[in-house]
């Protein structure tokens, strides 16, 4: 087991070995009874069989469920019960007979197969295509096959959030008889010299989980390890080739078989199956060279059927029903296994929002036991469709437990929000009626754009963006903040228009629908990128009709321990990467092709979709990170919604290595394991905070605003003054600081929520109103009756003095066009340009912006600026001038030289003589530019600059500076 802080290792990193399972969590895949809800039902049946006129002629049954019912009711029954089986680690299991030498694994009528392992195993439940097989190959065994992988798990590492239990416990729940293990894929990028620790790793753990008793069979489990697939050259010159990672992989895959010989247990040698598929298959199977397609894993299932069994299914035809009840079945077991809320259900705040009876805890816990009974429910009728029956219209779930419904803490003499001013009012007020409650600076003006009562659809809106068509997009989440099972997933992306340009929308279009608490989304690459914890989805119209046809679970692997700390603010950066934050308690596992990256407890990551690398921009204890804006400069702000502190994202956005993070924030000393009286230095400020929380930030970049208020930092506030507070922006020493003015916007409604801001096509600035009477994740039970789940309003403000931006034409331009639309001043018009440009051809873009540089007017005064948008589109393409990049190092201008920096900080294994490039940078006369070499040598190897580094301190420093300089020297020097 990896080095890790006492504190992060005790309350979230599990050993394969350890048990420790929250003593009232419901068991998995089982079905479970309340006592009362039997005894009632027996009582009844009694009643139901035995008419009035006949209750004396049935005497015994009717006195015996009146026996039972008072019992029942006189007993502490409140826990869901099980059957008499409970894992104990201290009992072992005698050993499955292992297999004669090379046989394939031999199924039993009723075994319940567990996959474990990394997203090669945890991707299979969302493409069902093996599943299918293999209930069509042994229809008549009637197996149970829970999936309990995790994107990013290891042998010696697989993170949990607080209380989730063993990998043992939840092996037990599910009764394991047969367990696939899914090792070695991530392991792999640690080459040759690290395979015999893996084997090592996984030797141990196959040892001890052959003994585990899982069941109440006394046999422990039949285990088979499945070698990694191979990883895919896909031609894509953004991609690796994939050469030296199979070289890592095939070794692994060796290591992993004679893991299996010296055991006795099982090996899937699927490894060389999928390389040949690879090198002789011209259509495209991975997401990424090393992530399967739903092509791929189509094309793995008769692979890994083959490997396991000796009989691939692959001249089955596929039954249709079969994979649907198959689909079905995972999506409840999902939703039970990957519970969102997760830190609210088994976590300590699971203790929060009691109605006096019943808190988090006990609602969700329930609802976690009728989405076992249900799952159950699936296994049973997806056997009976695998025999030949027809599928049902409808499973029956009437055999389920009730739901617990709280009564609600809103309202009377002793509610707390209402006292501290955080409750709004439950008499909603028609939006006519809202207008008149805003409080506008001076020359200013609001109206409605969109409001649910025009647009039903309208409901908990969240997040905004607009296409290169000047539409907006907003994303919905009436299920906020849990989905409740026999419910339907109502949650939406929506398009919005205003046709006739009066400025309030008059078509509202379902881009798509079913989603699940889509904390943001950002458009690009000719879709739409929406968060959906633990993954983010990539939808696509593919036929012009505004409508996604395809979706894609393109990341996977962020944390679900909090749907309010979801993955959100999402931001194009200028360089091509999207940028988006998750909150606290939140553990994440990334795979890439690169490799794995792990992030605890909140950060900014980056992904750049053309190279599909992944990383953490801004590993930090954020609170909640909901509001990320670049300037025009390429300068970045974060605001984190919880804490309400505002930060330049430069001092928090160096290197580190996990589980270090820089110091600072909300959470840093609780994830760090630093006792509360321990001084511990913490990042420079943006601004000085009055108010909390924050949800949304902005830069006045419009010339619909006053010429004063360019450049000014905005963001929402949405509980006490449920405001638009505005800061004015100013650089001093090495960064950035801001000071509150005047307010934008106030509101007396207490309902209106502000929770995004941005400016839209024709220089107004839009603001997403949740509009809910209640505000907050904790203070209230998850499933509080008075959430509004109907409520949703978009507001325009304007300033009345000046006219508004004429939007130019983005969609269908020409590229030489759109790069003539990077001189206009408007930030967010360039930031759409740069998007568009984004998702056109490469070759063809940059054979068009050689020119546009080539043609660059040098007396411009704009120039350098021109010059800098010239080398972002270079960078969203992924493709190195380093000619352009040296002349804006030189640049005249101090912030097109740190802009430089930040890109010399992704290049620079590219870059003849990056080092010294980077040298010059720490000596330069701006401190800004300084600050910035500064954070770019925490990314360079160590030996490169650890003296160089240094020579910042031979000019003038200051507390960012310090604090940055601080940071990478830990890079240097191996302790962060």
């Amino acid at each position: 087991m990896r080095s890790l802080s006492p504190g992060l290792y005790k309350r979230y990193v599990v050993e394969p070995n350890s048990v420790n399972p929250p003593t009232n969590n419901l068991q998995n895949g089982l079905q479970v009874v309340d006592s009362r809800h039997l005894l009632w039902n027996t009582l009844s049946l009694c009643l139901a069989k035995t008419s009035l006129r006949n209750i004396m002629a049935d005497k015994f049954s009717f006195a015996f469920a009146l026996v039972l019912l008072t019992i029942g009711l006189t007993t502490n029954l409140s826990h869901a019960q099980t059957d008499d089986f409970q894992f104990d680690a201290t009992i072992k299991a005698t050993p499955a007979v292992p297999p004669p030498s090379d046989s394939a694994l031999d199924l039993e009528v009723g075994d319940h197969i567990c996959l474990i392992g990394n997203a090669l195993g945890e991707r299979m439940q969302h493409r069902n295509h093996w599943e299918t097989l293999l209930h069509q190959l042994h229809a008549d065994k009637e197996l149970t096959v829970r999936n309990l992988c995790f994107p990013g798990d290891t042998v010696d590492l697989r993170l949990r959030s607080l209380n989730f239990g063993s990998p043992d416990i939840h092996l037990a729940r599910s009764r394991a008889s047969v367990i696939l293990m899914f090792f070695g894929s991530n392991e792999a990028f640690n080459g040759k010299a690290g395979v015999d620790q893996f084997g090592e790793e996984l030797d141990e753990l196959v040892q001890d989980t052959k003994t585990k008793m899982y069941n109440s069979s006394g046999i422990g489990p039949k285990i088979v390890l499945v070698s990694p697939s191979a990883f895919e050259n896909t031609g894509d010159v953004n991609l690796p080739d994939g050469v030296e990672q199979n070289n890592n992989l095939r070794l692994y895959t060796a290591k992993i078989e004679s893991v299996a010989r010296k055991n006795g247990v099982g090996f899937a040698n699927i490894f060389e199956p999928t390389k040949a598929l690879f090198e002789n298959n011209e259509t495209r199977l991975t997401l990424d060279g090393m992530q399967l397609n739903d092509d791929g894993y189509q094309a793995l299932a008769p692979i890994l059927n083959k490997a396991l069994f000796g009989k691939s299914g692959k001249d089955l035809k596929v039954n249709p029903q079969l994979k649907t009840a198959i689909q079905d079945k995972n999506f409840h077991w999902w939703h039970r296994y990957r519970a969102v809320n997760g830190f609210s259900i088994y976590g300590t705040r699971g203790q929060a929002g009691s109605d006096g009876t019943y808190n988090n805890e006990d609602v969700m816990e329930r609802e976690r036991a009728i989405l076992d009974q249900m799952t159950v429910n699936r296994d049973q009728h997806l056997w009976a469709v695998a025999q030949g029956a027809e599928a049902a219209d409808k499973i029956d779930d009437s055999n389920t437990l009730p739901f617990i419904n709280p009564k609600t803490n809103v309202g009377g003499p002793d509610d707390k929000q209402a006292k501290a001013g955080k409750l709004g009012s439950l008499e909603y007020s028609p939006a006519e009626v809202q207008v008149s409650k805003f409080k506008l600076a001076e020359g200013f003006e609001i109206n409605i754009f969109a409001t649910e009562e025009d647009f039903p659809e309208l409901a908990n809106p969240v997040a905004l963006n607009f296409d290169s068509k000047g539409r907006m997009w907003v994303s919905t989440m009436p299920s906020y903040p849990h989905w409740k099972p026999k419910t339907k997933l109502e949650d939406k992306l929506l398009i919005l228009t205003d046709t006739n340009s009066d400025g309030r929308a008059d078509e509202c279009k379902v881009f798509a629908d079913g989603l699940y608490v889509p904390t943001g989304f950002e458009l690009g690459q000719g879709g739409a990128f929406v968060a959906q914890q633990p993954d983010i989805l990539f939808l696509k119209d593919t036929d012009g009709d505004d409508v996604a046809d395809t979706r894609v679970r393109q990341l996977v692997g962020m944390g679900t321990a909090d749907s309010h700390h979801g993955i959100a603010a999402f931001e194009w950066g200028p360089g091509g990467g999207l940028y988006f934050g998750e909150g606290t308690f939140k553990y994440s596992q990334v795979e890439s092709p690169y490799g794995l990256t792990r992030c605890n407890e909140a950060g900014i990551w980056r992904y750049h979709p053309k190279t599909h690398e992944t990383e953490v921009h801004a590993n930090y204890a954020f609170a909640n990170p909901w509001g990320h804006v670049f300037d025009k400069w390429g300068q970045n702000f974060i605001a984190d919604a919880s804490g309400g502190q505002h930060y330049w994202s430069t001092l928090i956005s160096g290197k580190t290595t996990f589980p270090a993070k820089h110091p600072g924030g909300n959470h840093y000393k609780r994830t760090m394991d630093i006792g509360k009286k321990e001084k511990v230095p913490d990042a420079p400020k943006l601004l000085k905070k009055r108010i909390r929380p924050t949800s949304g930030c902005e830069i006045v970049s419009s010339s619909n605003f006053p010429p004063e208020m360019q450049g000014n930092y905005l963001f929402n506030n949405v509980i006490s003054e449920r405001a638009i507070l505005n800061h004015k922006m100013a650089e001093e020493g090495s960064g950035f600081f801001a000071t509150e003015t005047e307010p934008l916007l106030q509101c007396d409604d207490g309902n209106f929520r502000p929770v995004d801001i941005q400016f839209g096509p024709d220089g107004a600035l839009y603001i997403v109103d949740w509009h809910n009477a209640l505000i907050g994740h904790l203070q209230h039970n998850l499933r509080e009756p008075n959430r509004d789940h109907s409520h949703g309003r978009i507001w325009r403000i304007t300033y009345k003095g000046r006219p508004l931006v004429q939007p130019p034409k983005i969609d269908g331009a020409p590229i030489a066009d759109l790069l003539e639309l990077l001189k206009l001043p408007e930030d967010r018009t360039r930031y759409r340009v740069r998007r568009e440009l984004a998702a056109r051809n490469t070759e063809a873009v940059i054979a068009e912006l050689k020119k546009w540089l080539d043609g660059a007017n040098a007396s411009d005064p704009n120039l350098e600026h021109q010059l800098m948008e010239g080398l972002w589109v270079y960078q969203t393409h992924n493709v190195v001038d380093q000619t352009l990049l040296e002349r804006m190092l030189n640049s005249k201008d101090y912030h097109a030289r740190a802009a430089a920096v930040r890109v010399l900080s992704f290049w620079h294994p590219r870059v003849n003589n990056a080092t010294a490039l980077l040298e010059t940078a720490i000596g330069d006369k701006s401190a800004l530019v300084r600050a910035e070499a500064v954070r770019a040598a925490s990314f360079y190897p160590p030996e490169e600059v650890a003296e160089s580094v240094l020579n910042v301190l031979e000019q003038e420093t200051d507390e960012q500076l310090e604090y940055l300089l601080d940071e990478t020297m830990k890079v240097i020097e191996g302790t962060n």
